[in-house]
């Protein structure tokens, strides 16, 4: 599998990004050992998790993710192989939340003993804390980099002004800046990110992980009427994107697929590899055989008539 570099950073990273939010929520220690291996196997290298997965399953108090990950990396022995990525900043229940200084501290060392690690490739804010200061995130960052407990650093679902800000801010006292962002994006969730995002992270050369990318599984044509929403748990999610602007982007896709002897999902995919501005795709897998189909996506290079056919369809401001 083809690797880029993320951002500006020292990181070389897969063209896909496994999504471990599914470690210990709907697939077991041993069903994630087996994906994980599956994806190394098929060239995949980095992998993106949080402190907060998979706080909302009952039974779970966050970290779950986290854990099976560690565990997986110290009985493979493989830790200098891979790119582990992880969160900081939502709500961890007594353990508290957001980007202060002593917030931070504290979750880097929870995480990295979950994680069985002395160090994290790429440590993300996860959400923006406007009750922090920019600039004391940013330090402790710096302080965390220095003292080799984190490599590089990244920001998810900041808007463009504060992720300016904080690039501005980094720039301005030498601290580390934001490497990456990680912003939903996929063919039906566009405006947000091409209307302010796209541009910032294509000036200041930040290496765009999307996240959502087949939109809750929308995107894989498995989910065509209101009856179908039954399939799975994630169904309710799916509901808002059964409209007309929906079918249609469906419609393209079957087009494109058929065209290509391809499925949906790796159509869908592909979009978002050939995009400019996207280094990798997150992408997640509750099977083995799911993930076997997602990793041939990246092996499809869309023509610019099919890209062409796949941005009419989807349009958000037509």
């Amino acid at each position: 599998m083809e690797r880029l570099k993320l951002g500006r950073s020292g990181l070389e990273v897969s063209r896909l990004c496994f999504g471990g939010n599914v470690f210990g929520w709907t697939i077991d220690e041993d069903t994630s050992f087996k994906i994980l291996d599956y994806f190394i196997k098929a060239g995949g290298n980095f992998i993106d998790t949080a402190d907060v997965y998979s706080k909302w399953a009952t039974g779970n108090q966050g970290g779950e993710s986290e854990i099976i990950l560690g565990k997986w990396l110290k009985q493979r022995g493989n830790r200098d192989q891979v790119v582990i990525a992880t969160k900081v900043g939502n709500d961890m229940g007594i353990k508290g939340k957001g980007l202060s200084r002593k917030h931070i501290q504290q979750a880097v060392e929870d995480s990295l003993h979950r994680l069985q690690t002395d160090y994290i490739d790429l440590y993300q804010s996860h959400i923006d804390d406007e009750s922090t200061s920019l600039a004391e995130t940013l330090e402790t960052y710096g302080e965390l980099i220095h003292q080799g407990k984190v490599r590089f650093i990244g920001a998810s679902n900041y808007s463009a002004e504060r992720l300016a800000q904080a690039l501005q801010i980094s720039q301005q006292h030498s601290y580390p800046r934001y490497e990456s962002l990680q912003p939903r994006y996929n063919l039906y969730d566009r405006a947000e990110y091409e209307q302010e995002l796209q541009q910032i992270s294509q000036e200041q050369e930040i290496g765009v992980i999307s996240y959502s990318s087949l939109c809750s599984g929308f995107l894989s044509g498995k989910y065509r009427s209101e009856k179908d929403l039954s399939i799975s748990a994630r169904g309710n999610s799916v509901k808002k994107y059964l409209n007309a602007r929906g079918l249609a982007i469906l419609e393209a896709l079957d087009e494109v697929a058929k065209i290509y002897n391809v499925t949906l999902t790796q159509v869908a995919l592909a979009w978002l590899i050939a995009h400019p501005t996207i280094t990798a795709p997150i992408v997640s897998a509750t099977k083995v055989e799911q993930l076997q189909d997602i990793i041939k996506s990246v092996d499809i290079k869309l023509e610019p008539d099919a890209i062409h056919l796949l941005n009419q369809a989807s349009s958000w401001n037509k």
